[in-house]
Order: C-alpha cells, then structure tokens, then sequence
C-alpha cells in the first residue's frame, strides 16, 4: 500500500522543481508557500498531548529451566494509559508481563491475566509466591524467614504452560489515576471492573493475541473480579475467555459477612473452625487422631444439619437440642462449652481467632489460621491483628521492589503500593444487599458453555472459607450439565496456599492440566 503513495510524492516532487525552473520566483512565493496556520482547537489538542502522562515500557531477555525444559522469555514491565471517551488519559495500569521466546504462533500459545484482591492489592502476591518465574523464599510450610530476604527461581511457575500478564489495579503497585481528584472513579466494584477490562482489551490488541486461549487467575477480591470481569469483557468488549482460575474465592459475600441477622457465616466457617483447631492440637481426641479432610468432612455434615437446624430455629431452640448443640460445636472448634453457650452458639470470626488460644496468650491467622502471634491485651475479645498477614507483608515487599529495579530494570520513585487502604471507602454499588457476582459467573458460563472454570481453596483460610466457596458453587442455578465445566480443588493450607510447598507444587499441577485442557490441547 505505501510503495504507490511513495511513488506519487516522488512525481509530484519532480513536476514541482520543473516548474520552479521554468519559472522566475516572485517576492510573495514564499508567503504563499506558508503552511496554513493551526486552528486554536487543533493547537489546544497538542497542548494536551504534550503535556499527558507518557507510557513507560522496559524489556529484559531472561531464561528459566522448568521440568527440565529451559524456556527464554522476555520480561515488559510498563505501563498503558486508559482514555476516556474524549481521548484524555484518565490513569496508568502498571503491569508486568512475561512471554515465552521463540513461539511461531500465538494462536496455539495461552495468555493468563493475573491479579490479587483486597481491595487494594497489588498482583505481588501471586506473581512472585505462584505463577512468575521468580519467588519469595519461606520456609517449605510457608513460616516466614528472618531478613535480609531473596528470591530464586520458580520452578512451579507457569510460564512453561502460558505467557503471564501481572496487572496492578489504580491506585495499587505503580498504578495511578491521572488527576489524584478522580482516583476513587475507579475505587468500587464498577469502575474497577471497567479500567482492568479496558486494560485486558487494550494488551490483547495492542500484543496481538486475540487468536490466543485466553484465562483470567485472580485471588481474594481479585476472584469477585474475575467473576465480574467474564460478564464485562463479554458484554462491552464481546471477547470470551477460556478459562477463569478463582483462588480463594468469595463471590456472595453474605457467605462471609457477620451480621445481625444472618447466620449464614457461622455455618459456612464451622468447617474452617474445626480444621483450625485440629491443626493448633485443640479437638478431643477421637477427632484429633483423624487426618484433616475427615474432620473437615464431619464438621461439615454437622454444619449443614443439625448446626443450621438449630440456628434456624432461634429462640424456639428446645433447651435438650440446645444443651447437645452446644456440646457438639464445642467439641469441633476447640472451645469450651460455657463460651459457646454465651456466645449463643454464634462464634464471629474475630472472636474464635482470639479465643481458641487464649490461655497461650496467642492469636491465630485470618489468612491462614496455621500461623499465630503474640497478643498485649489478653482479656480482648476480637483479634488485635492477623500473624499471617504480618508474617509476609514486609517479605514480598522488600524482595518485590528489589527484583522489580535490578532484574527487571524498572525505576519508579513511587511506593509501590503493596496492600493500601487509599482505595477506601470503596463503592460496592449495592443498597441493602450483599455483593453477589455468582450470578454473573453463571450467566457467563450459561451463554458461553465453552468457559471453564477452576477454583482453589485452603482448608486453614479463614478470610474466604473453603465450605463457604463450596456452598456458592453449589447454588449458582446452571444447567447440571455445566457442572462438568467447574473444577474445585482443596489445599492442606491458608488464603495463599502456594507458600506451603507442598500445596505450591500440588497447585502448579492441577493449574497446567486445567489450561491444557481449557486450551483444547
């Protein structure tokens, strides 16, 4: 197409020296050969142009061995403005993406897009304790080490089964709103949901991998964005995904909301009870001779039975039911009875955190109840903070801006903001009622049956319990026949299971035989 344009410059080129040959210049040829000045709205737009945030983009060449196979990648860690409607940037998504070296078609060549939750999270958590090519160094159970920290290669990272894009949300990591002023346009479920779409639409273009299997892995909230985001990028940008990898999920939020009112999260937690107090040595004996799975499996039948008999009936509880309620919920979390019985059978989760290891003087872990840490104030009646949490925020962090500035040669002088409150008050966009994109997900998977979906959970996570994601799952009102299409897997730890080797490894493998299969390969 350019070679018949080029052609006719050059002509018209020609013609035009003729003619100044032929004839004498004139004083006025130069003020007639002057370009026709810039209406005021033309210089306007350049103005704005000029002074706009600039998109920043650093490539590394680096390579991993994973089952044996050594696979060259290269590493872009940039970031892509998002416009609004007029054309004016309204924020810079910071992202960093890994793509394998060497692979003749994109079409055969997966794409995942990765983030974590919070609200506020930035993708760290995933990006360097699961799926990049480099992690955090923990103990193999996931207890923390003493600093200074470091990280080695990941040879569970999923690099070798699909290319990895790590996306921070505005106002997480390096990302920012434009204006400071319009920063909470995009801190609530909607406007959220709208800027990581654009965000996918304007990478999977930009990269050209439209053709390519396409998945979406988010944790936490990031799961509650992954479900919406399969409803989004289906409606406004008409693109279907391949697969949605949800990793401790919460989707229905009345599951895990403690409440006056609803007595649903004390159903759904009672199994995350029990295996927590089966882990801290507190069950009588004839539960805490039995591996985890068992205990997890009785609490639960008595949670869904005689438990959520007895919350259903309140006060009109028969004093004998009530009195062998009260035995049996003490002996599956560890507590005592008297507790239990004031507690009016509804132990919050703050409240068991607390409790459960009271006279140690110690709290357990939200995230992961595995841990504990040490208390000042032991007559408090609710967690003064999570030990799990403690445990790696200061880890990720250092090793994070470490290997984002000498490995991956990115310099920002922004904090790169690992978990902030700044995205608060978040709009969660309902009146009265409790945020539920299940139904999202399952009108998803009901007009695109091709959509698959795989969801990791902990038995010792306690921020979104593994009974409550089961319980979502089992309510998502879809054709039985779609059931074939979701896979759930339990894991022997927390909130982010990954850290515990084990569960790292076990992860990585069903993760890889969900995409190959997702993928059609």
């Amino acid at each position: 197409m350019f070679k018949p344009l080029l052609f006719a410059f050059a002509v018209s080129g020609s013609l035009a020296i003729c003619r100044a040959a032929e004839s004498p210049a004139r004083p006025d040829d130069k003020a007639r050969e002057k370009a026709p000045e810039k209406n005021s709205t033309e210089s306007d737009k350049e103005k704005s142009k000029s002074s706009e945030p600039k998109e920043k983009l650093v490539e590394s060449k680096h390579s991993i061995t994973i089952n044996g196979q050594k696979i060259d990648y290269t590493a872009k860690a940039g970031t892509i403005l998002l416009r609004d409607n007029e054309d004016k940037p309204t924020a810079a998504i910071f992202y960093i993406a890994y793509t394998k070296d060497g692979v003749e078609d994109s079409a055969k060549r997966p794409i995942t897009f990765s983030f974590n939750g919070g609200p506020g999270s930035s993708s760290v958590w995933m990006h360097m304790g699961l799926l990049g090519p480099r992690r955090v160094v923990l103990e193999e159970d996931g207890s923390p080490l003493p600093p200074p920290y470091r990280t080695v290669d990941n040879q569970y990272s999923l690099l070798d089964e699909t290319d990895l894009v790590f996306i921070d949300p505005v106002s997480t990591g390096f990302s920012r709103a434009v204006k400071p002023a319009d920063a909470s346009k995009f801190h609530g479920v909607e406007g959220d949901l709208r800027s990581v779409a654009e965000f996918i639409r304007l990478y999977t273009t930009r990269n050209t991998r439209w053709a390519s299997p396409k998945f979406i892995i988010g944790e936490s909230y990031g799961t509650t964005r992954a479900a919406g985001l399969s409803g989004e990028l289906r409606e406004r940008h008409r693109m279907n995904v391949n697969g949605i990898m949800l990793v401790s999920t919460v989707l229905n939020f009345e599951t895990i909301s403690f409440s006056r009112g609803n007595d649903l999260p004390y159903v759904l937690y009672l199994p995350s009870y029990a295996t927590t107090a089966w882990y801290h040595k507190k069950l009588p004996a004839d539960l805490q001779k039995l591996p985890v799975a068992e205990v997890a499996a009785r609490a639960q039948s008595f949670a869904e039975e005689d438990y959520n008999n007895a919350l259903l009936q309140g006060a009109s509880l028969p004093s004998g039911k009530r009195k062998k309620i009260v035995k049996e919920l003490a002996r599956f979390t560890g507590l005592s009875e008297e507790y239990v019985d004031r507690a009016d059978l509804r132990v919050p989760l703050a409240r068991f955190a607390e409790e459960l290891l009271r006279a140690e003087g110690r709290v357990i872990g939200r995230f992961d109840s595995r841990y504990k840490g040490y208390v000042r104030d032991r007559v408090n009646d609710t967690m003064e903070y999570d030990p799990s949490g403690e445990a790696v925020y200061g880890t990720f962090t250092a090793t994070f801006n470490d290997y984002v500035r000498r490995e991956l040669k990115y310099e920002s002088d922004l904090p790169y903001e690992i978990l902030t409150g700044n995205v608060q008050p978040w709009n969660w966009g309902e009146q009265n009622r409790y945020l539920n994109v299940a139904e999202t997900l399952a009108e998803s998977l009901t007009r695109n049956p091709f959509l698959k979906v795989h969801v990791s959970s902990g038995y010792f996570d306690m921020a979104t319990p593994w009974f409550a994601t089961h319980y979502t799952f089992g309510h998502l009102g879809i054709d039985p026949t779609l059931a074939k299409n979701i896979t759930l897997d339990d894991y022997t730890a927390g909130h982010m299971m990954y850290l515990n080797l084990a569960d790292l490894k076990k992860q990585k493998a069903d993760l890889a035989r969900f995409i190959r299969s997702a993928s059609g390969q």
